[in-house]
């Protein structure tokens, strides 16, 4: 089902069908009027997420870990080019809006990690928490899971690495500071664009560029290492602003900066066209066709060593300007983390007995 105009709060206008459904219902427009044609704006749901674990591994060699933790399922921030969108077809939910009104949380993520954490053949690597969705998206303000999870990781000594773009982090600075001098946390901020009318349509939800610095500033004012993913590089839309994104970023004190080509994976490149569409339609075929141009001709490439970078000349343009612009602005490597001061708690005070 789609709606006519934009949804104050969302970034999608499309409640698409997942790619298991076996069967699709479309609405027709016969003419007459009805009292019901004005669809009220989709309210959030919070639905318990029965999950029995909590960390998830990978193998995938883009990425710098090879195991995440994802507090909720879902995401309120409502970003249109979301890569984890497609996750909420296993839900039999729809990418589109679903995605962002029915939010699946983990209430006893803490319970299990500490459960996870504890086996004999545990053995620690760092750890990435935000990876899929947000762990500081609106619903933690009431529900506080991510930073259930904080504490466990801190009294574990468990190395983390993080990715928000909420400024709703601040409020864990107290357990951030503290694992920070332990060399146990590397913080990054995703910042898309400069342009906050731009951003408020992207990512409808999410804090604005500008508090997202403001952010940046207080973590490394905390002793915490602090870093700027620009992500997505969108062309022809915000990739005029990575340059500036970076000297921004770098000014608030970002020590490490990255940055991710945008991923339209499944679902989610029918919902970017037609977001594109309505929100730039005079620049929409040209969005589309150099994005097409970087990934061989589709909408999206999942390869490895491709997914995150493109490939194609535009592709190695884009490489070449962020390479320049990290050297300029005398951006570090990436932290590295302290695995060696892992210990479970409890078998810690038995050994200590002999």
């Amino acid at each position: 089902m789609r709606r006519s105009a934009p949804v104050k709060g969302r970034g999608t206008t499309t409640s698409t069908a997942n790619r298991y459904t076996a069967r699709v219902v479309e609405g027709v427009d016969d003419g007459w009027p009805r009292d019901d044609d004005v669809e009220p704006a989709p309210r959030t749901e919070l639905i318990r997420d029965p999950s029995r674990t909590v960390i998830s591994y990978n193998e995938s060699p883009d990425i710098p870990f090879d195991r995440s933790i994802n507090p909720y399922r879902g995401c309120e921030h409502g970003c249109i080019y979301c890569y984890a969108r497609p996750t909420h077809a296993w839900l039999d939910l729809s990418p589109g809006v679903d995605f962002e009104t029915k939010i699946l949380y983990k209430p006893d993520a803490a319970k299990q990690l500490e459960k996870e954490l504890s086996r004999p053949r545990y053995a620690p690597k760092p750890i990435g928490l935000g990876t899929n969705t947000d762990p500081w998206q609106p619903a933690e303000r009431r529900l506080g899971i991510t930073r259930s999870i904080l504490d466990v990781l801190d009294a574990f000594n468990h190395p983390l690495m993080i990715v928000t773009k909420s400024a709703g982090i601040e409020r864990d600075i107290d357990i951030l500071a503290s694992m920070a001098k332990r060399d146990l946390v590397q913080v990054n901020l995703s910042v898309t664009s400069l342009d906050g009318d731009l951003s408020r349509r992207m990512e409808p939800r999410a804090a604005s560029p500008a508090r997202r610095l403001k952010t940046i500033g207080r973590l490394v004012d905390a002793g915490i290492p602090t870093g700027v993913i620009v992500a997505p590089v969108i062309p022809a839309l915000n990739d005029e602003d990575v340059e500036r994104i970076l000297e921004a970023a770098r000014a608030a004190g970002a020590c490490h900066a990255h940055y991710i080509f945008i991923r339209l994976p499944l679902e989610v490149a029918p919902l970017f066209r037609e977001w594109l569409d309505i929100h730039h339609p005079l620049r929409a075929a040209h969005v589309m066709n150099r994005i097409r141009d970087s990934r061989g001709g589709a909408d999206y490439q999942a390869g490895f060593g491709r997914r995150m970078r493109g490939q194609g000349v535009y592709a190695d343009l884009l490489r070449q300007r962020f390479d320049a612009a990290h050297r300029r602005l005398g951006f570090a490597a990436d932290p590295v983390l302290d695995c060696t001061r892992f210990a479970v708690p409890g078998a810690a005070r038995q050994l200590s007995l002999f």
